[in-house]
């Protein structure tokens, strides 16, 4: 059962992704905890969010999922690239927080849990986006100290 409601959230997410975004682009573009972002252009955040969201799917169910979570930002350069446009670490971490809090939003508006039994599992769910998205954070951290080691710069 806890795949089924699983399977609804991660379906939602890849279907709904663009809305998702996009409400979490208005949060990011008008906080002022991630005045970094609002230099970025509108597009390239809302592809950013997008791509991320339709990819929940292969790190959510992943045996593994600090591995799948970090390969994934790897293979991407998720962090060289918000690292190489100045992009604060406090404000990734920031950004990331507004994107999960959009996805739930996103979630509990089109009411994908029908039954009590349905709001059991719900939470499981809940924990394991929590997950996915402590890992994200987690390896974002690690990765952007290793760049600013490298480089030794540290972005303001």
């Amino acid at each position: 059962m806890f795949r089924v409601v699983a399977d609804r959230l991660i379906h939602l997410c890849a279907r709904d992704a663009a809305k998702i975004a996009e409400d979490w682009y208005k949060a990011l573009s008008s906080n002022p905890r991630t005045q970094s972002y609002h230099l970025m252009s509108k597009e390239g955040c809302l592809q950013h969010a997008t791509f991320i969201l339709k990819s929940l799917e292969e790190v959510y169910f992943a045996k593994d999922c600090n591995k799948a979570v970090a390969d994934f930002l790897d293979k991407n350069e998720y962090v060289e690239r918000h690292f190489a446009r100045g992009i604060p670490l406090h404000e990734m971490l920031y950004a990331l927080v507004l994107l999960r809090r959009h996805l739930w939003l996103h979630a509990e508006s089109e009411l994908i849990f029908y039954s009590p039994e349905d709001m059991v599992y719900a939470l499981e769910s809940i924990n394991r986006v929590i997950l996915v998205f402590d890992y994200a954070m987690y390896n974002v951290v690690r990765k952007y100290q290793e760049l600013e080691r490298k480089t030794g710069k540290v972005p303001v």
